[in-house]
């Protein structure tokens, strides 16, 4: 697993997962609807209570990008006439931009998303404290390190992309590489469908282009509230599958499953499913095995 670099950041409190979980759930109790996205800006603008913060890297994400490469290619796309550019990545809810620097350093030219101007704040503090630290160095010198830009904004909304520089390229199919990890989990399943539509609309439709997620958290009860919400390889399936249709549930919160229903405009096609090799502790059961999965993307 990734080590934290030497330069350090504000300590988080170390509670106990049921401890973590259930003040989410009494924060956003007070901020849901409208004002959730507020919630999230909240949480970030106090800053001694950032559970989801890891401070380094998805170790699932580094091996996906190392290890299927198969799958997933590299940040380079090959262009029609045989030329190459470099690979555009977003990081929705990108947090203190841990995922978006591990991109670059692969070659991505990465744009991390953040609602909440605090952790915009973070992601330029952490990258100015971190830029030379060897887990942020190119990770093939033949590619180089791609660019990176942090942008404040609502995913949902077109505004940001213009402040990423990206609006001449319109407002769809605009990203080769989309990952997600915390983020599907954070939204309230009645915003689900949205969530699909928009990675459907933001995901280039070409071969090369994925959306990769990681799965977390899988085990936890349906009817266990969020976030982080359950997020089992069936809600992906059946979002992803039906992008921005209302998905059926049952009584106790689990997504029902429609193997002959028949996948919807914009559908994505999950093209790999596996276990990573390692993960965060919190996508590992209590024994220490790999919890989390990875799903990977592509237009059909």
């Amino acid at each position: 697993m990734a080590t934290m670099p030497a330069a350090t950041r504000k300590p988080q409190h170390d509670l106990p997962l049921q401890d973590s979980r259930a003040l989410m759930r009494d924060h956003f109790t007070e901020h849901s609807g409208t004002k959730y996205n507020e919630g999230w800006a909240k949480l970030w603008e106090a800053g001694d209570f950032l559970p989801w913060d890891r401070m380094v890297p998805s170790p699932a994400l580094t091996d996906t990008l190392d290890n299927h490469a198969y799958v997933v290619g590299t940040s380079k796309l090959v262009l029609p006439d045989g030329t190459t550019r470099r690979k555009r990545a977003l990081v929705p809810g990108c947090g203190r931009g841990v995922d978006v620097m591990l991109l670059q350093a692969y070659g991505y030219d990465v744009v991390g998303l953040e609602y909440a101007s605090k952790a915009l704040e973070a992601c330029e503090t952490y990258a100015e404290e971190t830029e030379s630290e060897d887990l942020y160095t190119a990770k093939d010198d033949t590619i180089g390190k791609g660019s990176r830009k942090f942008v404040q904004g609502d995913f949902y909304a077109d505004d940001w992309l213009e402040r990423a520089g990206l609006g001449e390229h319109g407002k769809e199919g605009i990203f080769e590489l989309i990952y997600d990890y915390t983020f599907f989990c954070a939204m309230q399943p009645s915003m689900c469908p949205a969530w699909a539509k928009r990675m459907s609309t933001l995901l280039t439709p070409n071969p090369q282009a994925n959306l990769i997620c990681l799965e977390f958290p899988t085990t936890k009860p349906a009817n266990g509230g969020g976030p982080p919400f359950s997020s089992p390889s069936k809600a992906y399936m059946e979002h992803l599958s039906h992008p921005g249709e209302d998905v059926p549930y049952n009584d106790e919160g689990e997504v029902r499953m429609q193997p002959f229903a028949e996948s919807g405009p914009g559908a994505l096609e999950r093209v790999g499913h596996w276990q990573p090799a390692d993960t965060h502790t919190i996508g590992k059961h209590a024994d220490g095995t790999v919890a989390d999965y990875i799903s990977v993307w592509r237009h059909r």
